[in-house]
Protein backbone atom coordinates (compact mmCIF):
# COMPACT_ATOMS: atom_id res chain seq x y z
CA UNK A 1 0.00 0.00 0.00
CA UNK A 2 2.81 2.31 0.90
CA UNK A 3 4.47 1.77 -2.74
CA UNK A 4 1.17 2.20 -4.09
CA UNK A 5 0.29 5.48 -2.48
CA UNK A 6 4.07 6.54 -3.41
CA UNK A 7 3.86 6.12 -6.55
CA UNK A 8 0.54 7.78 -7.07
CA UNK A 9 1.96 10.86 -5.15
CA UNK A 10 5.10 11.04 -7.81
CA UNK A 11 2.24 10.54 -10.67
CA UNK A 12 0.44 13.35 -9.65
CA UNK A 13 3.62 15.58 -8.96
CA UNK A 14 4.60 14.62 -12.19
CA UNK A 15 1.60 15.71 -14.07
CA UNK A 16 1.59 18.46 -12.24
CA UNK A 17 4.97 19.42 -12.83
CA UNK A 18 4.10 19.37 -16.34
CA UNK A 19 1.39 21.59 -16.84
CA UNK A 20 3.08 23.94 -15.01
CA UNK A 21 5.97 24.18 -17.70
CA UNK A 22 3.14 23.81 -20.68
CA UNK A 23 1.75 27.18 -18.91
CA UNK A 24 5.14 28.67 -18.72
CA UNK A 25 5.85 27.89 -22.17
CA UNK A 26 1.85 29.17 -23.53
CA UNK A 27 3.01 32.63 -21.54
CA UNK A 28 5.99 32.86 -22.66
CA UNK A 29 5.29 32.79 -26.27
CA UNK A 30 2.29 35.47 -25.78
CA UNK A 31 3.91 37.98 -24.07
CA UNK A 32 7.70 39.65 -25.75
CA UNK A 33 10.30 38.99 -24.02
CA UNK A 34 11.83 42.77 -22.74
CA UNK A 35 13.61 44.21 -25.42
CA UNK A 36 12.68 41.93 -28.07
CA UNK A 37 10.95 42.61 -31.54
CA UNK A 38 7.50 41.89 -32.66
CA UNK A 39 8.07 41.01 -36.70
CA UNK A 40 4.28 41.18 -38.13
CA UNK A 41 3.95 38.91 -40.88
CA UNK A 42 2.52 40.39 -43.88
CA UNK A 43 -1.11 39.88 -45.57
CA UNK A 44 -0.62 37.12 -48.11
CA UNK A 45 -3.17 38.63 -50.74
CA UNK A 46 -2.29 41.17 -53.45
CA UNK A 47 -4.27 42.43 -56.01
CA UNK A 48 -3.42 44.73 -59.46
CA UNK A 49 -5.87 46.37 -61.67
CA UNK A 50 -3.69 47.54 -65.34
CA UNK A 51 -4.51 48.28 -68.35
CA UNK A 52 -3.98 45.56 -70.11
CA UNK A 53 -2.62 45.66 -74.26
CA UNK A 54 -3.24 42.50 -76.16
CA UNK A 55 -0.50 42.21 -79.19
CA UNK A 56 -1.51 39.16 -80.98
CA UNK A 57 0.85 37.37 -83.85
CA UNK A 58 -0.55 37.42 -87.33
CA UNK A 59 -0.06 33.73 -87.98
CA UNK A 60 -2.84 31.22 -88.89
CA UNK A 61 -4.34 29.09 -91.70
CA UNK A 62 -6.92 26.99 -93.28
CA UNK A 63 -5.60 23.20 -93.47
CA UNK A 64 -6.68 22.37 -97.13
CA UNK A 65 -6.10 26.48 -98.34
CA UNK A 66 -2.34 26.48 -99.66
CA UNK A 67 -0.99 30.07 -98.63
CA UNK A 68 -4.07 31.12 -96.62
CA UNK A 69 -3.02 33.37 -93.55
CA UNK A 70 -4.85 34.90 -90.92
CA UNK A 71 -4.37 38.14 -88.96
CA UNK A 72 -5.55 39.45 -85.71
CA UNK A 73 -6.82 42.94 -83.89
CA UNK A 74 -4.71 44.32 -81.29
CA UNK A 75 -7.14 45.80 -78.29
CA UNK A 76 -6.13 47.30 -75.22
CA UNK A 77 -8.64 46.09 -72.11
CA UNK A 78 -8.55 46.87 -68.54
CA UNK A 79 -7.25 43.51 -66.72
CA UNK A 80 -7.50 42.16 -62.79
CA UNK A 81 -5.11 39.71 -61.19
CA UNK A 82 -5.08 38.24 -57.75
CA UNK A 83 -1.85 37.10 -56.10
CA UNK A 84 -1.02 35.29 -53.20
CA UNK A 85 2.14 35.09 -51.27
CA UNK A 86 3.52 31.65 -49.95
CA UNK A 87 6.74 33.20 -48.67
CA UNK A 88 8.30 36.86 -49.74
CA UNK A 89 9.58 35.35 -52.50
CA UNK A 90 7.29 32.95 -53.99
CA UNK A 91 3.87 33.78 -55.20
CA UNK A 92 1.33 32.50 -57.21
CA UNK A 93 -0.96 34.77 -59.47
CA UNK A 94 -4.32 34.69 -61.74
CA UNK A 95 -4.76 37.36 -64.30
CA UNK A 96 -8.87 37.57 -65.14
CA UNK A 97 -9.88 40.49 -68.03
CA UNK A 98 -11.61 39.68 -71.47
CA UNK A 99 -11.15 41.02 -74.85
CA UNK A 100 -12.22 40.37 -78.35
CA UNK A 101 -10.44 39.68 -81.95
CA UNK A 102 -11.18 40.59 -85.50
CA UNK A 103 -10.23 37.97 -87.64
CA UNK A 104 -9.06 38.87 -91.28
CA UNK A 105 -8.01 36.41 -93.92
CA UNK A 106 -4.34 37.16 -95.64
CA UNK A 107 -2.90 35.63 -98.60
CA UNK A 108 -4.64 33.24 -100.75
CA UNK A 109 -7.76 33.88 -98.51
CA UNK A 110 -7.17 37.55 -98.58
CA UNK A 111 -10.58 38.20 -100.62
CA UNK A 112 -12.11 37.28 -97.78
CA UNK A 113 -11.81 40.49 -95.72
CA UNK A 114 -13.08 40.10 -92.25
CA UNK A 115 -13.84 36.54 -91.53
CA UNK A 116 -15.30 37.42 -88.71
CA UNK A 117 -15.15 38.24 -84.72
CA UNK A 118 -14.50 36.37 -81.41
CA UNK A 119 -14.50 37.30 -77.84
CA UNK A 120 -12.03 35.63 -75.55
CA UNK A 121 -11.66 35.20 -71.96
CA UNK A 122 -7.79 34.11 -70.79
CA UNK A 123 -7.72 33.05 -67.38
CA UNK A 124 -3.70 32.82 -66.95
CA UNK A 125 -2.32 31.49 -63.28
CA UNK A 126 0.85 31.49 -62.65
CA UNK A 127 3.95 30.63 -60.15
CA UNK A 128 6.04 33.38 -59.81
CA UNK A 129 9.47 34.14 -58.10
CA UNK A 130 9.97 37.70 -56.15
CA UNK A 131 13.43 39.31 -55.89
CA UNK A 132 13.33 40.47 -52.31
CA UNK A 133 16.94 42.91 -51.74
CA UNK A 134 16.37 45.78 -53.91
CA UNK A 135 14.35 47.65 -51.38
CA UNK A 136 11.14 49.18 -52.82
CA UNK A 137 11.72 47.96 -56.84
CA UNK A 138 10.65 44.40 -56.64
CA UNK A 139 10.88 42.57 -60.20
CA UNK A 140 9.56 39.04 -60.37
CA UNK A 141 9.43 36.53 -63.14
CA UNK A 142 7.31 33.52 -63.80
CA UNK A 143 5.85 30.71 -65.90
CA UNK A 144 2.23 28.96 -66.18
CA UNK A 145 -0.77 27.80 -67.44
CA UNK A 146 -3.66 29.56 -69.55
CA UNK A 147 -7.18 27.98 -70.62
CA UNK A 148 -8.82 30.33 -73.55
CA UNK A 149 -12.18 30.60 -73.51
CA UNK A 150 -13.84 31.65 -76.79
CA UNK A 151 -17.71 33.19 -76.74
CA UNK A 152 -19.99 35.38 -78.65
CA UNK A 153 -18.81 34.55 -81.91
CA UNK A 154 -19.78 35.99 -85.00
CA UNK A 155 -18.85 35.09 -88.72
CA UNK A 156 -18.27 37.95 -91.18
CA UNK A 157 -17.55 37.13 -94.45
CA UNK A 158 -17.39 33.42 -93.82
CA UNK A 159 -21.10 31.41 -93.61
CA UNK A 160 -20.26 30.40 -90.15
CA UNK A 161 -17.49 30.28 -87.50
CA UNK A 162 -16.41 28.56 -84.27
CA UNK A 163 -13.15 28.85 -82.42
CA UNK A 164 -12.18 26.01 -79.90
CA UNK A 165 -11.44 26.75 -76.63
CA UNK A 166 -7.92 25.51 -76.03
CA UNK A 167 -5.05 25.63 -73.37
CA UNK A 168 -1.91 27.19 -73.74
CA UNK A 169 1.65 28.33 -71.49
CA UNK A 170 2.22 31.64 -70.33
CA UNK A 171 5.63 33.35 -69.41
CA UNK A 172 5.91 36.58 -67.52
CA UNK A 173 8.25 39.00 -66.16
CA UNK A 174 7.62 42.42 -64.73
CA UNK A 175 7.79 44.34 -61.23
CA UNK A 176 6.23 46.50 -58.92
CA UNK A 177 7.76 49.58 -57.65
CA UNK A 178 6.34 49.82 -53.49
CA UNK A 179 5.62 53.36 -52.69
CA UNK A 180 4.73 52.38 -48.90
CA UNK A 181 3.22 49.46 -47.43
CA UNK A 182 0.22 48.84 -48.98
CA UNK A 183 0.43 50.82 -52.64
CA UNK A 184 2.29 50.66 -55.43
CA UNK A 185 2.80 51.16 -59.55
CA UNK A 186 3.04 47.82 -61.58
CA UNK A 187 4.66 47.29 -64.86
CA UNK A 188 4.09 43.15 -66.41
CA UNK A 189 4.53 41.59 -69.82
CA UNK A 190 3.16 37.74 -70.18
CA UNK A 191 3.62 36.14 -73.89
CA UNK A 192 0.87 33.31 -74.20
CA UNK A 193 1.34 30.41 -76.30
CA UNK A 194 -1.93 29.86 -77.49
CA UNK A 195 -2.44 28.66 -80.81
CA UNK A 196 -6.57 27.31 -81.06
CA UNK A 197 -8.05 24.94 -83.63
CA UNK A 198 -11.43 26.83 -85.92
CA UNK A 199 -13.95 25.52 -87.90
CA UNK A 200 -15.14 27.75 -90.76
CA UNK A 201 -17.92 27.77 -93.62
CA UNK A 202 -17.41 29.60 -96.94
CA UNK A 203 -20.20 29.59 -99.50
CA UNK A 204 -21.35 25.95 -97.70
CA UNK A 205 -18.23 24.14 -97.63
CA UNK A 206 -16.75 23.43 -93.76
CA UNK A 207 -13.12 23.79 -93.50
CA UNK A 208 -10.82 23.46 -90.92
CA UNK A 209 -7.68 25.60 -89.39
CA UNK A 210 -5.54 26.85 -86.80
CA UNK A 211 -5.51 30.28 -85.42
CA UNK A 212 -1.89 31.06 -83.77
CA UNK A 213 -2.72 34.30 -81.93
CA UNK A 214 0.60 33.97 -79.02
CA UNK A 215 -0.38 37.27 -78.01
CA UNK A 216 1.78 39.88 -76.05
CA UNK A 217 0.21 41.34 -72.88
CA UNK A 218 1.93 44.29 -71.88
CA UNK A 219 0.37 45.84 -68.79
CA UNK A 220 0.82 48.97 -66.43
CA UNK A 221 -1.28 49.70 -63.08
CA UNK A 222 -1.36 50.17 -59.91
CA UNK A 223 -0.49 47.41 -56.57
CA UNK A 224 -2.05 46.84 -53.31
CA UNK A 225 -1.23 44.65 -50.84
CA UNK A 226 -3.30 43.83 -47.81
Amino acid sequence: MGVARGVTAAIVLILMGQQAVAAELAQSASVPQAGATVTEWPNPWQFRLRALGVITEDSGYVNAVPGSDLSYSNTVTPELDISYYFTDNIATELILGTTYANIEGQGAIGALGNVGKVWLLPPTLTLQYHFTNFGAFKPYVGAGVNYTIFYNQHAGSADALKVDNTFGTALQVGFDYMVDQHWGVNFDVKKLFLKPDFDVTVDGAKQTGKAELDPWLIGAGVTYRF
